[in-house]
C-alpha cells in the first residue's frame, strides 16, 4: 500500500478511537454527575428534614425567638446550600413564613420569590404569593399588597378556598389604600364568583358600607 493511501485510512482509524474515548469520557461524567446529583439530592432533604422540623418548633406555642433564628439559619443553609434540591421551593417558603413571623419582611418576600421562582406548585404557590401581600401590607404598600393579592387569585380557581382568602385580601388592601370604589367591585366579585361563600354576611356588610358612603 502506497504512502498517499495509508494515510486516509490512519486518519480514519485515529478518528474512530478519539471518538469512541470522548464518548466514554462524557459517559463516564454523565454517570459521575448523576451520583453526584443524587447524592446532594439525599443530603439535601436530610438537612430540609431537621430544617423543616426546627421551624415546626419554633412556630409552636411557647416556642423562643432563638429557636426562631435557629430553624431561619438551618432553612438558609439548605436553600443556599443546596440550589438544585428538588424540594428547594419549600424550604425557601418555610424561610419565608419564619422571617415574616419575626417581622423581616423585605427578607420574607424574598424568600417567597424564592419560592416562586424555583417552580412551587397548587396550594404552596399560592400561599407564596398571598405571602407576598402580607409583606407589603406590612409595610403599608396597598397598592403593591393589591397586586400580589391578585396575582394570587389568578393562580388558583374560583372553588379554591384561597381564592376566596385572595380577593378578601385584595379588597381589605384596596380600601386602606384609599380606593372604596375598586374594592365594592371586588367585593361584589366575590359573591358573584363564590355564591356559596360563608363569608357572605361579611361581605354584605362590607359592601352596604361602601355604598353609603358618599361619593367623592
Amino acid at each position: 500500500m502506497k504512502l498517499a493511501e495509508a494515510l486516509p485510512s490512519q486518519r480514519v482509524l485515529r478518528i474512530g478511537l478519539l471518538a469512541a474515548g470522548v464518548v466514554a469520557v462524557v459517559a463516564t461524567l454523565a454517570l459521575g454527575g448523576w451520583f453526584w446529583y443524587r447524592s446532594q439530592e439525599s443530603r439535601g432533604l436530610v438537612a430540609l428534614a431537621e430544617a423543616s422540623n426546627l421551624a415546626q418548633q419554633a412556630q409552636g406555642p411557647g416556642a423562643t425567638v432563638e429557636a426562631r433564628e435557629r430553624a431561619i439559619k438551618a432553612l438558609e443553609a439548605v436553600v443556599s446550600g443546596y440550589p438544585r434540591l428538588s424540594a428547594g421551593g419549600q424550604a425557601a417558603y418555610q424561610l419565608g413564613n419564619l422571617r415574616y413571623a419575626a417581622g423581616q419582611y423585605p427578607a420574607a418576600r424574598g424568600a417567597y420569590e424564592v419560592a416562586l421562582a424555583k417552580g412551587v406548585s397548587g396550594t404552596v404557590r399560592t400561599l407564596a404569593a398571598v405571602g407576598i401581600g402580607y409583606t407589603w401590607e406590612s409595610e403599608n404598600s396597598y397598592d403593591r399588597a393589591s397586586a400580589a393579592y391578585e396575582a394570587a387569585a389568578r393562580s388558583t380557581g374560583s372553588k379554591d378556598f384561597l381564592y376566596e382568602e385572595s380577593l378578601m385580601d385584595l379588597a381589605r388592601t384596596q380600601e386602606l389604600g384609599g380606593k372604596p370604589s375598586a374594592a365594592l367591585d371586588t367585593y361584589k366579585r366575590l359573591l358573584k364568583e363564590v355564591p356559596g361563600t360563608r363569608r357572605g354576611s361579611e361581605i354584605q356588610s362590607r359592601v352596604a358600607s361602601l355604598q353609603s358612603r358618599p361619593a367623592k
